[in-house]
Parts: structure tokens; C-alpha cells; sequence
């Protein structure tokens, strides 16, 4: 016994005693803001790192980061990969649960922005470095994305049709022949109609329909693929590699939609996207997030190559958020240029917002014109 002791302290990645190897986690602080809730993680050495955690209600977020706290208490922020592992597998019962992986996502972000400020250079820097110096993104005057303006029925009427085709004619009119068009079709179209559009839309060139269907039977996705000429876009949420595994060993995907947020943080990002590598697939990250959930991306994906387009709908949180990338003429962006993520975040603003908004999450009901329950 006092051998294997030895053995373990005798560790590389407990032994040696520098700036890296020596740091640890002494505590974890949340800051509910609107809908979005900032995690930050303290450490031994005055360094610290912030994360945001989407589409979770604020008061459930910062009680699962309170208790996730338990098991990062101690730990060397720096070992990343192993504290996502030890935090999605924590409990068998919970692991996979969108609360789960997005409170996961947050916490990620967090050490990855310990990670890079340790270093001094972005986080893309300690990931392999860039594979691109630019960010295309959308909307942009050359790239837009349609919503359904559902939900729909079962099976489409003729004005139902004519409706839908409609948003993508209008569309395409709008960015010109050599623009880009997407269509969201949130989960809001059922199969029959799904098809029915997706035919129908043809003439326009779209670069791809979004979530065609619920995720759970990937028989549906398989049914609408064979049936469809248009590019499938899915992911955004599914919350890990073996449901987007499952999307590209049955050929039922023609882009990766992961969301930094939903997915798990930079470190699941980055594995979806080398899975997809594999399968010539390529990665066009779903992002509602705001600027730090925004330069958490950008750092992921600055590192993939298999890239195409990334949404982007930038929010400073009233000015807390001061991001370090810069538009460039053409409207696309450049990398991050901070330590970290790069993205600074303003405390002090921070925290008054947090007293001053009186936010109250709302569950968002979807009923269909007959009263019955529609997926939202």
C-alpha cells in the first residue's frame, strides 16, 4: 500500500511543483443575468476563469454548480479533459441530461479560460493552434437563415406550402444569387410536410433545412434524407458524440450543427468536429450564446478544419462582456486575440445587472391552433 502511494505522488501529473502543476480550485461563484447564468472558478493563484451556462433556468444553474462544486474542490483546473469525464460520469442516472451537460458546458468554458490566462495566449494556442484566420459567419448581408413560423400540421395544405416556400423565395431575393440561404425548421414541420416543402424548395439552392425532426428515432431522419435533395443540418441538440455517431453511420447528415453550450463546452465541441472529419462532414455551430459563449467557440473551431459557417448573434450583457475579436469589411470576424477565451468580463457590472433585472424564467408553451401540445 505505501508503495502504490509513492507510485501516485511520484506521478508526472502530481509531481512536479510549478505554476501549472500547482494550481487548484478553491472555489466556484455563479452570476444569473437574464436568462444566461456566468460561472466563474477560483484558484489558489489568483487566476481565474468565466463561463456561461445557456438555456437552464438561472436558479437551477447555480444550485448544480454549488453541488458540482464537490467534485472539482482541490483539482488542477489545468486538467481539463479529465474533469469533464469525471464530471459527466459523476452519476450514472444523470449523465446525458440537458441541465447536466449545459451546467457541464459552463464549467468547461471556465477552465479552458484558467487554461490559456496561465499561458498568456488564446486558448486556440494550447488546442494545436489555428486552422483558419477568419470566421464566417451568419446572418450576415450575404448569409441568412429563414424560421418556419410554425408550428405545422401533420400533413401541409396548399397555403401551408406556398407559405413556407415563400420565406425561402423572399430569402434568397434578399442575398442574390451568390448568397446563402438556410432554413430553420425547428422541429415544427412533421415528416409528411417536412418532405413536402423540402421538394418544393428546390429552385433556391438552400445550404441546408435545420432541424428537420425530433431527435430520438433516427428511422425519421432516415426516412427524410432518402426523400430529400437538400442538405441536412442537425445537432444542436444533441448533447454528445454517440447520438452524432449514430447520424453519420446511418447517412442521414450533411452538417454538424454542435452548440458549444448545449454540447458540453469547447472539449465536446472538439471531438464532434474530428468525428465528423471522418465522415467528410462539415461543423456550422449552432450559437445563441452570448460574447463569452461566443469566444468559447470561436476558439473551438478556430482549431477545426472541417468549418463552414458559424451563427452569431452578438450580446455584451449590457456591456459586461468586452470580447477581443474584430469584424472585419466583409462582415466575417477574426480569431480572439485575449488570453483565454478572450473575453473579458466586467464583475462589478456583472453583479449589479444581476440585482437589478428581477428576471423570472418562463417555461415556453407551444400548442398547436386545436389546442393539443406541439414540440417546441
Amino acid at each position: 500500500m505505501i508503495n502504490e502511494l509513492v507510485e501516485i505522488l511520484d506521478a508526472p501529473a502530481v509531481a512536479v511543483a510549478d505554476k501549472f502543476t500547482s494550481i487548484k480550485i478553491t472555489a466556484v461563484s455563479t452570476i444569473p443575468l437574464g436568462p444566461k447564468t456566468l460561472v466563474k472558478i477560483h484558484t489558489n493563484q489568483g487566476v481565474f476563469g468565466f463561463g456561461e451556462i445557456p438555456q437552464v433556468p438561472p436558479k437551477v444553474a447555480v444550485a448544480l454548480v454549488e453541488s458540482m462544486f464537490e467534485l472539482l474542490d482541490g483539482e488542477n483546473p489545468t486538467r481539463v479533459e479529465y474533469l469533464w469525464q469525471k464530471l459527466f460520469r459523476a452519476h450514472r442516472d444523470f449523465r446525458g441530461g440537458g441541465f447536466m451537460v449545459h451546467t457541464i458546458a459552463g464549467i468547461d468554458m471556465a477552465l479552458w479560460d484558467i487554461a490559456g490566462k496561465l499561458h498568456n495566449v488564446p486558448v486556440y494556442r494550447l488546442l494545436g493552434g489555428p486552422t483558419r484566420q477568419t470566421i464566417r459567419v451568419y446572418p450576415s448581408p450575404t448569409a441568412t437563415k429563414s424560421p418556419p413560423g410554425g408550428p405545422y400540421p401533420f400533413s401541409g395544405d396548399l397555403k401551408d406550402i406556398r407559405k413556407l416556400v415563400s420565406m425561402v423565395e423572399q430569402a434568397r431575393n434578399h442575398v442574390g444569387p451568390d448568397g446563402s440561404v438556410m432554413f430553420d425548421c425547428h422541429c415544427q414541420l412533421p415528416p409528411p410536410i417536412m418532405i413536402q416543402f423540402a421538394n418544393a424548395i428546390e429552385p433556391f439552392d438552400v445550404m441546408w433545412l435545420e432541424e428537420v425532426a425530433e431527435p430520438g428515432n433516427i428511422e425519421v431522419f432516415k426516412r427524410i434524407k432518402q426523400h430529400c435533395r437538400a442538405p441536412i443540418a442537425v445537432g444542436e441538440r444533441d448533447r454528445g458524440i454517440w447520438e452524432i455517431m449514430s447520424y453519420l453511420e446511418n447517412s442521414c447528415i450533411d452538417i454538424l450543427q454542435n452548440d458549444c453550450g448545449h454540447g458540453g463546452g469547447l472539449s465536446a465541441m472538439r471531438r464532434a468536429g474530428f468525428l465528423c472529419e471522418a465522415y467528410h462532414v462539415p461543423i456550422a455551430p449552432h450559437c445563441t450564446l452570448s460574447s463569452l459563449g461566443q469566444s468559447a467557440s470561436f476558439n473551438a473551431i478556430a482549431t477545426i478544419p472541417n468549418f463552414l459557417i458559424h451563427e452569431f448573434y452578438p450580446n455584451d450583457l449590457k456591456g459586461v462582456l468586452h470580447p477581443t475579436w474584430e469584424m472585419k469589411k466583409d462582415g466575417n470576424y477574426l480569431l480572439p486575440t485575449g488570453p483565454g477565451l478572450g473575453c473579458e468580463v466586467d464583475e462589478t457590472l456583472a453583479l449589479q445587472h444581476s440585482k437589478e433585472t428581477g428576471y423570472n424564467y418562463k417555461w415556453p408553451p407551444q400548442h398547436y391552433p386545436d389546442g393539443s401540445v406541439a414540440d417546441y
